[in-house]
């Protein structure tokens, strides 16, 4: 009788303890049971094959690349389509300590571009490992690394980006986070399991200042983003690493790698080569309020015969996207939805806006197949601009969802009330020439693209007027191509977010820990 009654009091005692708690004593309890990292390799990829996006390359289809992908974090260039994802943000207390681990434990599990492509040595838990400048000042690394907008961090960038700063979170408006730790899988319990190693391995040699879960959308809508369109079509070809699909456009590897051919800035980088392998990776947390969305587009629905209120509901918001849900080009299906056309990678990027098969087109005034102001025309002009200039602003995405899917009751209501969105990365060699000049230049400027008979207006997704202010964006009815349609609110807020450089896995046991 005495034992059961202490059973029960040390039961009420564990169930009345904060969440926190029972799950700090969770983790101690995984550190004890399991103190090495999560190994083995793999028997199917982590990485999915969506209908519609790129396919990852084979090992064979790389040898003509000057990308070192033995050397080259595996995100960087191959990263795409993770079934779970966390993004464990920290800052360093102890450099002598971590730098010891950081050579001995965890250069070893860092997942390289070739892990991730090789069938039979990909592991059971991808990972890679960026940090931010102060990240690097805390290990000794304290110059610029030739990218100035990384040695300030992105909340130098706030009021140019366009973002609020009330609406970031502190933990990125403080500016102390010191790196971020990217780790996949198709299980959140073997993410756990090499969250426990990295926590009990480094132990107080660093602290975790935030952690955001991510994951591909279930079912049908894995590959789409929240507001339910398919994302990662039009990524850039870097030469010799695969093969070209058709519409795509091609740069020169250094262009997202640093130190290779095509790396503008590299004359500016450290003596050494140490930096050769690495990138600039821009995170943002982007919070989308899909119900809100998804009521503007039935509000401002255009008229047109024939349809119903849901259907051109849909048609305005391929109209804004530049692509409907399914990823099909509306540039090459203007008036309703081809998943036919979507699915196929071979005809779903090849299109440049200019139609010289219509008599009479004109690219500087037709707005009949797609608005100037399209997220995808903004974010790439394609013809619009001279070939040459389109490649040098092109960035990697390797961008994954977050937050649960839209319930019935935030349907019903019209109001978003659990946040989700997109943990959305991007690499590039210079974050000046990539998504730093995509957001200013481009998406948050109305008289972007030049050379039209109207002002095309913001990017309606994600570009930003100053303070949060209502957006014009012209073009969105066909049947008024010069008239506006004001966005009031942003549908997409930016949460904060950080730039990073994801060094060489080489730099690991070198550079970072000398």
């Amino acid at each position: 009788m005495r034992v059961s009654s202490l059973f029960f009091a040390v039961l009420a005692v564990f169930l009345a303890s904060a969440p926190e708690e029972v799950a700090a004593r969770g983790l101690a309890r995984r550190a004890a049971a399991n103190p090495a990292a999560v190994k083995g390799a793999r028997k199917a990829s982590l990485l999915k094959s969506v209908p519609g996006l790129p396919a990852l390359p084979s090992l064979a289809q790389t040898v003509s690349s000057d990308i070192p992908i033995n050397d080259v974090q595996g995100d960087i260039v191959v990263g795409m389509l993770k079934p779970q994802q966390i993004f464990y943000f920290f800052t360093i207390q102890d450099a002598a300590t971590f730098k010891t681990h950081l050579s001995s434990d965890i250069a070893p599990i860092i997942t390289s571009a070739q892990q991730m492509l090789d069938r039979t040595k990909e592991p059971l838990v991808l990972l890679n490992m960026a940090f931010s400048q102060k990240g690097l000042q805390a290990l000794g690394v304290a110059d610029a690394l030739g990218d100035q907008d990384f040695f300030n961090g992105q909340f130098s960038d706030v009021q140019g980006l366009g973002d609020v700063p009330g609406e970031w979170k502190q933990e990125f408006a403080g500016g102390n986070v010191h790196g971020v730790i990217l780790i996949a899988s198709d299980t959140k319990d073997l993410i756990e399991q090499q969250v426990t190693f990295i926590e009990s391995t480094l132990g107080a040699s660093i602290a975790k200042v935030y952690e955001l879960d991510a994951a591909m959308r279930p079912n049908e809508n894995a590959g789409h983003e929240m507001f339910g369109f398919k994302d990662g079509i039009a990524q850039p070809f870097l030469t010799g690493f695969g093969s070209k699909l058709p519409g795509q456009t091609e740069v020169a590897p250094g262009a997202i790698v640093v130190g290779l051919d095509g790396d503008t800035s590299i004359n500016q980088r450290p003596s050494g080569g140490w930096m050769t392998g690495g990138s600039f990776l821009a995170f943002r947390q982007l919070e989308q309020h899909v119900p809100e969305f998804n009521k503007f587009l039935l509000d401002n629905a255009p008229a047109i015969e024939g349809k119903t209120l849901q259907e051109r509901a849909d048609f305005l918001g391929s109209r804004i996207v530049g692509r409907w849900k399914s990823g099909a080009p509306i540039d090459l299906s203007p008036d309703h939805d081809d998943p036919a056309l979507g699915a196929n990678n071979q005809t779903n990027n090849n299109f440049d806006f200019t139609h010289p098969e219509i008599a009479g087109f004109d690219i500087a005034s037709d707005q009949s197949r797609c608005p100037f102001s399209a997220h995808i025309r903004k974010t790439r002009p394609r013809a619009d601009l001279a070939p040459g200039v389109v490649a040098s602003r092109s960035i990697l995405r390797s961008g994954i969802p977050y937050g649960p899917e839209v319930t019935d009751d935030e349907s019903a209501s019209n109001t978003t009330k659990s946040e989700r969105g997109l943990a959305f990365v991007a690499y590039q060699s210079t974050i000046a020439n990539g998504f730093k000049f995509l957001q200013e230049a481009w998406a948050n400027k109305p008289s972007f693209v030049p050379g039209k008979n109207v002002n095309p207006g913001f990017d309606p997704l994600i570009g930003q007027a100053p303070n949060g202010g209502p957006r014009n964006v012209t073009g969105l009815d066909p049947a008024n191509p010069t008239g506006q349609t004001t966005f009031p609110t942003q549908f997409i807020v930016s949460r904060g977010g950080e730039y990073f450089f994801s060094p060489p896995i080489s730099a690991f046991k070198g550079r970072l820990v000398q």
